[in-house]
């Protein structure tokens, strides 16, 4: 329970930071005179970087253990959120929010945390202790986004982004209670070099699949996360509105990650994927499509909590079970940087149509339509457990033909 609790705490303050960061975008625009498209680019660019990093914090925590990365993670995080508070230069946002923040990501939320809970927990808890940790990544968003705007008016968008940090590096030294004994199970799976779990892991199809569909959950929650607020005014709504709309979302999303961990221990995971993205393309089409009022904003926003986070522990949860937990950061780190590519496009790509044509319309309607191309690439996916300790590895240093492997028992 302990490392349960520290992992949710440390997600909670790094994701509702980040969450935070639609709030910014008419700040940094009439405080420092930034355009929208060189603000999106900013946001945009620290899940590029964030993506990028992943494997390689994966790695590190997977080698020396999650406490030293995410008290290096939290420290990145910090420094760029004050460097883009105390200085109004565009190289400052860019190199702050950009590239410091997407470091700092990388290193203190799901590819570091998800990976030390997988160790620590064995295989039967291991769906539903991520989906806890994920719910208590939600908590930030509940309370963050609303402390950053409450601050903000108040005090200035300088002092909201230097209270952040500070949560930041409040949190840094809960990576020491990351610090646990692991699940026996994953003590006893055989040894595997890190180039040959790659190896299979870019050879199985399913793996495959499940990056690509990755794509979409960064694409649509960036974009939400990023330009809600912005949208929110353009329909006449109150400045209020995108900041209790993000964080009702959060909200929400504690009920719904615990309930898709909770899932992914009963049923197919890439099932509960499938659905899951029609479910949230279904729900931002309606609301595109509907008028906005106070209701509505609050039944989409419910919604979209219900299934923010909730890919996340399913999958984890599934390359764990695909690949077992040896090298559970560096793989689950490769598929999240899809999910980041997906971050950097949706949140780029709202401010560049935006400053084109005005209207966030064309975005809109692509955000629903990724969704429905990943829920159909996650039905199909073939969760027999191979490679990175699912099977023993003697079988591939063996050179003559082997016969069809035993399906493994599903976890």
């Amino acid at each position: 329970m302990p490392v349960i609790l520290a992992g949710g705490a440390i997600m909670s303050v790094a994701m509702g930071a980040r969450q935070s960061f639609g709030l910014y975008l008419d700040p940094l625009a009439s405080t420092y005179g930034h355009s929208l498209g060189l603000i999106a680019f900013a946001i945009a660019l620290h899940n590029l970087v964030w993506g990028i990093a992943q494997p390689f914090a994966g790695a590190a925590s997977d080698r020396f253990g999650p406490a030293p990365v995410v008290m290096a993670g939290a420290l990145l995080y910090a420094g760029g959120l004050m460097l883009v508070a105390l200085s109004a230069s565009a190289a400052a946002l860019v190199i702050g929010m950009g590239v410091l923040v997407g470091l700092g990501m990388s290193c203190a939320s799901f590819g570091v945390v998800m990976a030390a809970l997988g160790r620590a927990v064995p295989a039967a808890q291991r769906s539903m202790a991520m989906g806890l940790a994920s719910a208590g990544g939600s908590l930030g968003q509940a309370l963050c986004v609303p402390l950053a705007q409450g601050v903000s008016q108040h005090a200035g968008m300088a002092a909201s982004l230097l209270v952040l940090a500070g949560c930041l590096l409040a949190a840094a030294p809960l990576g020491l209670l990351l610090r646990h004994r692991p699940d026996p199970g994953a003590l006893a799976e055989p040894p595997m070099p890190l180039g040959q779990a790659l190896e299979q892991a870019f050879a199985h199809r399913g793996y495959c699949l499940l990056t690509l569909g990755f794509f979409a959950c960064g694409f649509q929650l960036a974009f939400i996360a990023t330009h809600l607020p912005a949208y929110l005014l353009l329909c006449g709504m109150p400045a209020a509105a995108g900041a209790s709309a993000l964080a009702l979302i959060g909200l929400f999303n504690m009920i719904g990650s615990a309930l898709c961990g909770w899932l992914g221990g009963r049923f197919p995971q890439q099932w509960a994927l499938g659905w899951l993205y029609l479910l949230r393309s279904a729900v931002i089409l309606a609301f595109f499509l509907a008028p906005k009022t106070g209701p509505v904003l609050f039944a989409f926003s419910a919604a979209m909590g219900l299934m923010w986070l909730g890919t996340v522990p399913l999958t984890s949860g599934l390359v764990a079970k695909l690949f077992g937990t040896r090298h559970l950061g560096t793989l689950f780190g490769l598929c999240f940087l899809s999910h980041q590519i997906g971050s950097f496009l949706g949140s780029w790509s709202g401010g560049i149509v935006f400053d084109l044509t005005g209207s966030y319309g064309a975005v809109w309607l692509a955000t629903a339509l990724v969704g429905l191309i990943a829920a159909a690439l996650h039905f199909p996916i073939d969760t027999a457990p191979r490679g990175a300790g699912a099977l023993a590895p003697p079988a591939f240093a063996t050179p003559e033909p082997l016969a069809a492997p035993r399906k493994a028992p599903e976890a």
